[in-house]
Formats: C-alpha cells, sequence, structure tokens
C-alpha cells in the first residue's frame, strides 16, 4: 500500500473487482478503467483474493453473492490480515435490504452500492475514498461533474465554464460534501470539519451556508441534496 507523500509519483491506482457475473465485471471494466485507475477482476471469491494478495491494489470492489468464498468472508479475512486490514473496500450487490448494508458497513467495508449502479456515481464514490485514504491525486487538481468543475489546489469552480465566487467557508463546505460523493454528511459533522466549534455556531448556520452555496451554483446547485433529520450530500442525478 501507498501513503499520501507517494502520490506524487504514482501514475495511477490499482483496483480489483471480485464479481461471479461476468456481464458486471465486463460494465466495470469499461466504466473503471482510465482516468488514472487500473482495473483488475476476478470471477469468485476465491480467486479474487488470491489476486488481492498478489496485486497488493489500492482499493476492491466486492460481490456479496459468490461461489467458493463470498464477498462478506473475503472482506472479513481481509480485515484479520494486518497487510490489508485498512485496504478501503466497497460492495456492490443486489441485496437492498437494510440488514444487507448494515451486515456489509459491519464487515468492515468502507462503502455498499446497490445494483444496478449508476456509473458515475460509483466512480465518484471510488475516487472519494481513495482521495480520503490516500490523500487527493495531484494529477486531478480539477473535478467536472456534470456542470461543475472544482480546481482544489486553486480554490475555484466553475459552473458551464463561467466562475463562480465563493467564500473559503462555501469551498470548504463544497470540498467536504464532494469528498465522498453521495455519503450522507450530518450537520454535526459539517460544524466540526469545516467551523472546528471555534465560533459560536448552531446547526442552522449550516443550513444557511448551504443554501447560499446552492444558490451560488445555479444548476449545479440541485446536487446538493437534503437528507431529512440528518444533513446534506453531494449527489449527481443520472444525465
Amino acid at each position: 500500500m501507498i501513503g499520501t507523500s507517494n502520490l506524487a509519483s504514482r501514475r495511477e491506482f490499482s483496483i480489483i473487482a471480485v464479481d461471479d457475473d461476468p456481464e458486471i465485471l465486463e460494465s466495470l471494466v469499461e466504466d473503471i478503467r482510465g482516468d488514472g485507475l487500473h482495473l483488475s477482476v476476478a470471477c469468485n471469491g476465491e480467486e479474487g483474493l488470491q489476486l488481492i494478495k498478489n496485486e497488493n491494489p489500492d482499493l476492491v470492489i466486492l460481490d456479496v453473492n459468490m461461489p467458493c468464498l463470498n464477498g462478506l468472508e473475503v472482506c472479513e479475512m481481509l480485515r484479520k490480515d494486518k497487510k490489508f486490514s485498512h485496504l478501503p473496500v466497497i460492495f456492490l450487490s443486489g441485496r437492498d435490504m437494510e440488514i444487507d448494508r448494515i451486515n456489509g458497513l459491519e464487515t468492515g467495508a468502507d462503502d455498499y452500492v446497490l445494483k444496478p449502479y449508476n456509473a458515475k456515481e460509483l466512480l465518484l464514490r471510488i475516487k472519494g475514498i481513495l482521495w480520503r485514504v490516500y490523500g487527493r491525486n495531484p494529477r486531478e487538481k480539477t473535478l467536472s461533474l456534470g456542470e461543475l468543475q472544482v480546481n482544489f489546489e486553486n480554490y475555484q469552480v466553475w459552473v458551464d465554464d463561467r466562475p463562480v465566487s465563493l467564500t473559503l467557508t462555501e469551498f470548504r463546505l463544497l470540498s467536504e460534501l464532494l469528498e465522498v460523493p453521495g455519503r450522507v454528511k450530518s450537520r454535526d459533522s459539517l460544524l466540526d470539519k469545516i467551523w472546528d466549534h471555534t465560533e459560536e455556531i448552531f446547526s442552522r448556520t449550516v443550513d444557511t451556508h448551504i443554501q447560499r452555496l446552492r444558490n451560488k451554483l445555479q444548476n449545479a446547485g440541485r446536487y446538493i441534496e437534503t437528507v431529512r433529520g440528518i444533513g446534506y450530500r453531494f449527489h449527481l442525478e443520472d444525465q
């Protein structure tokens, strides 16, 4: 595995996808390869576990129901191995019951994505986890999401190729939502990350800044969704 300090010399991230459905693997190859990502595949849990040990990837995508070893068993074995205990894992599964998601996350997965998956959102989730674990990829200083473009190095934002002027707080708020696209960020977590409790602030402060951010992002503001009673997430709708 690599540390953040080594990212500048990395040409691409290595990902392994394990699924017993050849059509899913074919789709993943088409959707993920390129853009700084290299994908290897395996068709069952046993083969996948061996491939992981041989290639030492940066992230693994696991189906749940597979022959030989299922995805939960593979994830459990990885978490018990010191070498792979912190290896990022995403479950990609057709099992959509709440208990299935809970079991997957309790096993140690970083994310749980349902089939059929949205290719663009899956790619954003993958990149979000890679950035969180290894540090933001320096080759991708600018992230393009629909009409929205964000340059994390120069703190610049564009919508439909037009520059958008954000305050530092608004930019940090947007960056936090983009850390793991699709994942809900609670108001409390945003308060901790953006304001660090150095000010006398309340949850409505987050709501106010979110509304201002949405307004400034114009059409792209619709990607910031409210999750009632919890907080917000950045969700790129189907194009």
